[in-house]
């Protein structure tokens, strides 16, 4: 089982269940297919976080697979495990497990008969591998057989990108006396009031309404009222300060201290 925590991103989170080892090579090729075509429809520019049970070893030696999994495995590679690796070099993925250098039951996913085993993994793509921040097993959270995985992320927006506000219907103006008097008056012209309307046609109704006569904001990111005195001259007044407190300013001549006074009698004599 896979848990998968993020902040302040849009994500597309996969949860597939590989067959098991005992299934038939058939039912295992048709599962890999079909999780193939379903990752292609994703927009490789997308986010896309996969966590799942794969019923395979993937183990602790990566060479030759470097791009794909880190050397923090566990345990030796079977043919399953050798099927998720292929699956991560054709979908330019990565096995995030394997990139965090954790105690041993940090990375045993799966317990039973004595035996402890890694099946379960977490998946994102190379691209994004450096907005991972942590992955590991809670060796006390138990679903069935299986520990709870957990993935920690934090998304980077890119350089010069603005985040994009969507348009909001101006409710606010509903205070104002003028504009809340013409949507209550457009309502009731617009609403059937008889027993087949329902709630939801009232609602559609308000809302159009209101967007017609209220407005709706422009969809642009809101400045801060704290800042909106940082302008062009600001920052050239504190940049020329800083450049003085670093020693280019001119400094005023000190006093030489090193002249020794006379002593008082000799200064009254």
């Amino acid at each position: 089982m896979g848990y998968t925590q993020l902040d302040h991103a849009s994500n597309r989170r996969l949860h597939p269940y590989a067959p098991q080892v005992g299934c038939d090579r058939e039912d295992k090729e048709e599962f890999w297919e079909k999780l193939d075509d379903l990752v292609q429809l994703i927009p490789r520019e997308e986010r896309l976080i996969i966590g799942a049970d794969f019923n395979g070893h993937i183990g602790e030696r990566n060479g030759g697979d470097e791009r794909v999994m880190g050397k923090f495995g566990y345990g030796t590679r079977n043919v399953e495990g050798q099927d998720i690796v292929d699956f991560a070099h054709r979908m330019e993925m990565a096995v995030i497990n394997t990139f965090y250098n954790k105690r041993e039951s940090h990375k045993i996913t799966y317990t039973s008969g004595g035996k402890q085993t890694q099946i379960d993994y977490i998946m994102g793509r190379r691209t994004h591998l450096r907005e991972a921040r942590d992955c590991k097993v809670v060796p006390g959270a138990n679903v069935a057989k299986h520990h709870v995985v957990i993935s920690r992320w934090k998304w980077r927006c890119g350089r010069g990108q603005q985040l994009r506000i969507e348009p909001k219907i101006r409710w606010w103006k509903l205070g104002e006396e003028e504009p809340s008097t013409k949507v209550r008056l457009g309502v009731r012209q617009k609403v059937d009031w008889g027993l087949d309307g329902t709630w939801e046609d009232v609602a559609n109704v308000l809302r159009e309404t209101a967007r017609e006569v209220f407005g709706v904001s422009t969809g642009r990111k809101k400045v801060d009222k704290e800042t909106w005195w940082w302008n062009d001259e600001v920052q050239a007044v504190v940049a020329r300060k800083k450049l003085g407190r670093n020693g280019t300013r001119k400094k005023t001549p000190v006093a030489n201290h090193s002249i020794k006074r006379p002593k008082t009698r000799q200064r009254w004599q």
